[in-house]
């Protein structure tokens, strides 16, 4: 398997600049199921296989499923501050600092039920959201691109399948 292929087992996030009603729903959709695909991926794997990086230098299992929770968290947190502020300046991370806290070495269902929780009440306020409230911006600081709450759907639609992937390469390293 090629570098590229494991670094993006999915490809990578190519975004548009409209999105459509049914592809937003699309999205949310593929957004709200995400705690159930990695709950089902991880389920089969080893502990062994939780400490396997999905290629080499890459995060572990585990640590793939911590930052899931992490990441869509600070999503979240992002949808909200859009909604409420006028294009605010969201706060970035290091997220590979976040993925070697030292909560990241433990069992990975504190991050499944974490995301598990946070996917239903993501997805009830996305789909609530009218044409003018998914057109909300926030600043990225580091690329300082304004980025519509549409657009951010859909690279965390993507984000999640990217990551089931990562998990389902480890899953069939047996």
């Amino acid at each position: 398997m090629s570098d590229e292929h494991l670094r993006y087992p999915v490809g990578r996030f190519s975004p548009k600049d409209s999105y459509s009603m049914d592809e937003i729903h699309q999205h949310i959709a593929r957004i709200a199921e995400l705690p159930n695909d990695v709950r089902g991926i991880t389920i089969t794997l080893s502990m062994e296989q939780l400490a396997t990086p999905y290629r080499p230098g890459g995060w572990t299992a585990l640590q793939v499923i911590h930052h899931l929770a992490d990441s869509h968290l600070n999503a979240f947190i992002r949808t909200k501050w859009a909604l409420t502020e006028n294009t605010p300046m969201i706060k970035a991370y290091d997220e590979k600092a976040w993925a070697e806290t030292p909560e990241t070495s433990l069992d990975a269902m504190l991050s499944l039920e974490l995301l598990s929780a946070l996917h239903l009440k993501w997805t009830a306020l996305l789909r609530k959201l009218s044409p003018v409230e998914l057109d909300k911006k926030f600043l990225h600081p580091e690329t300082k691109k304004e980025v519509p709450l549409s657009r951010n759907i859909a690279l965390y639609s993507w984000h999640g399948e990217h990551h089931c992937g990562h998990l389902k390469i480890v899953a069939n390293t047996r």
